[in-house]
């Protein structure tokens, strides 16, 4: 698998176009083949508009206002094995009443989904929001309500994470994702009020 490759701002796009069009002058025939591909490529690059989403986390709801950063949480299906007796065939009776040939029963087991798979959104803080200072901030905060014991480090470390989502879980969200409604309830970020 080849490893990825960078990616170019379009202005950068637009420069290389511009430099391989001065080098394919001197180039060779193969290298001249190419060129037109990797110059409409370079000119459709600085063409192109950005992403609506560029600054959200992995995927964004229906409607989300641009600019602002998103993460999901999946709850996963429930499937559970149902065993049931059913009835191949009835007993057999004489007629004075007793039983000649018992009723034959057969084991069925099947999946059965309980609860399908569901996928909810919560607002976060982009990445640019979490700076070193703001993280720090974070870490006293949880460490007042005894949910982190940690050092005051200034980074998302694996304590700090596992801390974000004990004082989460008490508001529905599942995730070591600082959401927005966390950061504000713990007084880290500003709370929009209202008309």
């Amino acid at each position: 698998m080849p490893a990825p490759q960078p990616q170019l701002p379009a202005a950068l796009w637009r420069r290389s176009a511009f430099r391989l069009i001065l080098n394919v002058s001197v180039a060779g025939p193969s290298v001249r083949r190419l060129a037109p591909i990797a110059i409409s490529a370079g000119l459709l690059a600085g063409c192109m508009a950005p992403a609506p989403f560029e600054r959200v986390g992995r995927s964004a709801p229906p409607g989300a206002p641009p600019g602002t950063c998103w993460e999901s949480v999946i709850i996963p299906a429930r499937i559970e094995s149902i065993t049931e007796q059913v009835m191949i065939s009835e007993a057999e009776t004489s007629a004075d009443g007793t039983i000649t040939k018992p009723a034959v029963f057969a084991t069925e087991t099947r999946q059965e989904i309980t609860r399908p798979r569901e996928e909810s959104y919560f607002q976060t803080l982009c990445p640019d929001e979490l700076t070193p200072d703001y993280i720090s901030s974070l870490q006293r905060a949880l460490a007042a309500r005894g949910l982190y014991d940690g050092l005051i480090t200034a980074t998302l470390n694996t304590q700090t994470r596992a801390a974000i989502r004990r004082y989460q879980q008490e508001l529905g969200i599942d995730s070591q994702t600082l959401s927005l409604r966390a950061a504000r309830s713990l007084g880290l970020s500003a709370v929009e009020l209202g008309d």
